[in-house]
């Protein structure tokens, strides 16, 4: 479900681009953008530093706080019910492994804008029972606007490189 939940606990057009971020100078970006887990280690989705305690590192500060718990543990709960299997342990630094170590083979991505987590989270069903059509049909009609708002803008960067031509 980390996909399709991907829209509700990353709402915004600018969520994607924290999550889709290069590393910095400075080694600081740990923002995750494949669906992992792992130990000590805040370059994957799920951190696990230390027994009985996890973090889950793919909300940004603009999720909905009370959205947030119910989209995480429906989620959660699906997956002990269903017994999907999480995958292995990865430890070692997301951000510095190149994208075509062997290492990553295997690893799903998260969706790269708002628009493609927006269908995602359109076709499951687990999020419709959670949440409720009345609440989805309102979240996805209002943020697919968000979308299309931001695509019909010009960006200074657009005007920079392209349209100078």
């Amino acid at each position: 479900h980390a996909e399709s939940s991907c829209s509700l606990t990353n709402p915004t057009v600018n969520s994607y681009k924290r999550l889709n971020s290069t590393t910095t100078r400075s080694g600081s970006t740990w923002s995750p953008n494949t669906i992992s887990y792992s130990g000590n280690n805040r370059t994957h989705m799920v951190r696990i530093p230390d027994a009985g305690r996890f973090e889950v590192r793919v909300p940004d500060g603009s999720v909905n706080p009370y959205i947030l718990p119910a989209v995480l543990l429906a989620c959660g709960v699906d997956g002990i019910q269903s017994s999907i299997c999480p995958g292995k342990r990865l430890d070692f630094n997301l951000h510095t492994t190149p994208n075509s170590s062997p290492l990553l083979k295997d690893i799903s991505r998260l969706p790269v804008n708002l628009l493609d987590a927006l269908r995602l989270t359109e076709k499951n069903s687990l999020l419709w029972n959670t949440l409720g059509s009345a609440y989805l049909s309102a979240f996805l009609k209002l943020h697919n606007e968000q979308w299309y708002q931001y695509t019909a803008s010009v960006s200074k960067w657009e005007l920079d490189t392209t349209l100078d031509c």
